[in-house]
């Protein structure tokens, strides 16, 4: 077996890539149509990488090749060289032109409805020249297939573990706190007062995450001593509540970072029902030993600043069965909103002085 030292000076990057091609493809042959080559360039090319390595890397049957113990571990490793190739001419490019880059960002999608949306939109206005790939899916498919296998620089969700992944790195942005809402056309708008109990008869839009013991509403009923509400619809998809609310049939929880960073005018109408946040805190997450580009920097440092009021936030009334005001005909969204979670810290010091 060559020493490291023998190996760069013979391995070449083309090797790598089409032992990666023929890994993903299953085959020479379509590995071959992948890369618009022969079939024997794949071949000479798989040969001469295993000559250097003096270890054979895929194992070939009539069901095509697939790599062996040695040759997965090259490709655990050659991963990481593109990655960082890529990563080098992404950065020369920004350095070159500050106004231009490309990031591939993994998120669930309420996070990307909002803090994600809100970052892009004021990121796109200063560096009109940057380009954003969004992946949409679970926290655990985005840690395990798009940030471990560097599809994705940096995720951003909802943490579903206390527990540290080894080789990550977790930054927590905030508690994220659900909010109840309905439709522009729900009968509980036009009541001045609402306690929780009231509303566990009526029709709920749920995730199966937040039916579980230990999610806030679950907790807030059972603060209450009543059961979860039964869930009509059981669905992850914030597109579907959006297309349900309006018809003012349906109650469900929208977090609240999506009512604050979300367009205007809103398909939720927030009531003022007090829940206690998330156990989990909202993170950015990236890869140890990954150096980040400088898009991705700057995307994180805007994600900061736009999470801060939320990390900052008052805690909601210790009780969930309070009777308050709904208080969601306002005008002004960031009045709407700040009487919807309890208070008038975050509506502007104008707003404040009129209602003064």
């Amino acid at each position: 077996m060559p020493r490291p030292a023998q190996a760069k000076r013979r391995l070449k990057l083309r090797q790598l890539e089409i032992l990666s091609a023929v890994a993903e493809s299953g085959t020479m042959g379509k590995a071959a149509q992948r890369l618009a080559v022969s079939q024997p360039v794949v071949s000479k090319a798989i040969a001469d990488l295993e000559q250097t390595l003096g270890v054979q890397l895929l194992d070939r049957g009539q069901r095509g090749a697939e790599p062996t113990l040695y040759g997965r571990a090259l490709l655990r490793r050659s991963l990481a060289i593109f990655d960082e190739i890529n990563q080098s001419v992404n950065e020369i490019d920004f350095l070159a032109d500050p106004t231009a880059g490309e990031l591939h960002i993994g998120c669930t999608e309420t996070i990307t409805a909002g803090l994600v949306a809100a970052a892009i939109e004021r990121l796109s206005r200063r560096h009109p020249k940057l380009v954003f790939h969004m992946e949409l899916a679970d926290v655990a498919t985005l840690r395990q297939h798009f940030l471990r296998e560097r599809k994705c620089e940096l995720i951003i969700g909802r943490m579903v573990s206390a527990a540290a992944e080894p080789d990550m790195e977790t930054e927590a942005l905030f508690n994220e706190r659900p909010m109840v809402v309905v439709g522009p056309g729900s009968k509980w708008l036009e009541r001045r007062k609402i306690a929780l109990a009231q509303l566990v008869d009526e029709p709920w839009i749920l995730s199966s995450s937040e039916s579980l013991p230990g999610a806030p509403l679950f907790e807030a009923y059972r603060a209450i001593k009543l059961s979860l509400p039964r869930a009509t619809i059981i669905s992850n998809s914030l597109g579907l509540r959006r297309k349900l609310l309006p018809g003012g049939g349906f109650v469900t929880l929208v977090p609240e970072s999506v009512l604050r960073f979300g367009p205007e005018p809103s398909f939720f109408r927030p009531l003022s029902v007090s829940l206690p946040s998330a156990p989990l805190p909202v993170a950015v997450v990236t890869l140890k030993n990954r150096t980040l580009s400088a898009v991705a920097q700057l995307f994180i440092d805007c994600v900061r600043e736009l999470a801060k009021p939320l990390a900052n936030r008052k805690k909601p009334p210790a009780k969930q069965d309070a009777m308050s005001p709904v208080g969601p005909t306002r005008t002004s969204r960031d009045v709407r909103f700040s009487a919807a979670v309890g208070g008038i810290a975050d509506v502007p010091q104008t707003s404040q002085k009129r209602r003064s």
